[in-house]
């Protein structure tokens, strides 16, 4: 599947920096971060399928791997004339981001933010599964909304606050279901030592979803340099809560 896309920046649009973001965002997640770091590299931000302006998955329920949703990744950038590219994942996409690094072979440095090793496995993720293919975003949007921003950013910032809720309810059910089928089946613990290549992990210290420990669980099984980085105010989705941190610690590691 051939993955909607932006592409931004005047740098080697044959070595990019690709964003992958959180399950139910799109590529404007990452807009701070796209206008920064394009000044200096060429950047590529994707949405998953059945995200944005991405094509619906015609799957079975409970079917989709991370692998499958890896290989939509390289069919699009493989369509996009992008052997090597550096990395960036949030959430969902710092699995994406772990995957790829380890088995790609084409990722030359990876930075993996409010992500984890293992997200609890079907338990966890196929009862929101039904849910979703059932009933869309709406009964699953203060959940989410409760782990991407602290309570302050809410309160202080209501219309942002709003453009992000219609950001989550723009997602389909599908599209939700087939990445959460995805994570229900993912656990990298073991396998971390086979990310070599420099690793940069940030985390949100006030994020409940993947709290700094997972992201020190990276940093310790990692079989690369790592650089660490911890940013508050910030919860799971701190590109927006704490932009300029993030910002700056990504474009410091790219420019290593």
């Amino acid at each position: 599947m051939i993955l909607h896309h932006v592409s931004y920046g005047a740098g080697n649009p044959g070595n990019p920096i690709v964003f992958l973001g959180s399950i139910v965002s799109t590529t404007a997640m990452w807009l701070p971060q796209l206008d920064a770091l394009s000044a200096h590299r060429h950047v590529i931000a994707l949405d998953h399928r059945g995200h944005g302006k991405s094509t619906d998955p015609d799957v079975e329920p409970f079917a989709t791997t991370i692998d499958d949703l890896c290989t939509d990744i390289l069919e699009t950038l493989d369509a996009l004339g992008v052997p090597g590219f550096d990395v960036v994942g949030l959430s969902l996409g710092g699995a994406l981001a772990q995957y790829l690094t380890a088995t790609s072979g084409r990722v030359g440095r990876a930075a993996f933010l409010c992500t984890a090793p293992y997200f609890g496995g079907e338990e966890k993720w196929r009862p929101r599964s039904e849910l979703t293919r059932a009933e869309g975003m709406a009964p699953m949007l203060d959940g989410v909304m409760s782990l991407w921003v602290t309570e302050s950013f809410r309160e202080s910032r209501p219309a942002t606050a709003d453009w992000y809720r219609d950001m989550i309810l723009s997602t389909r059910g599908v599209g939700y279901a087939s990445c959460a089928d995805a994570l229900a089946g993912w656990d990298f613990r073991d396998r971390l030592g086979e990310i070599t290549v420099p690793v940069l992990t940030i985390a949100g210290e006030e994020d409940q979803s993947t709290p700094p420990a997972a992201l020190q669980t990276i940093a310790d099984g990692v079989g690369g340099e790592v650089t660490s980085v911890v940013v508050s105010p910030g919860a799971h989705v701190p590109t927006i809560e704490a932009a300029d941190q993030v910002s700056e610690a990504l474009r410091d590691f790219f420019r290593a």
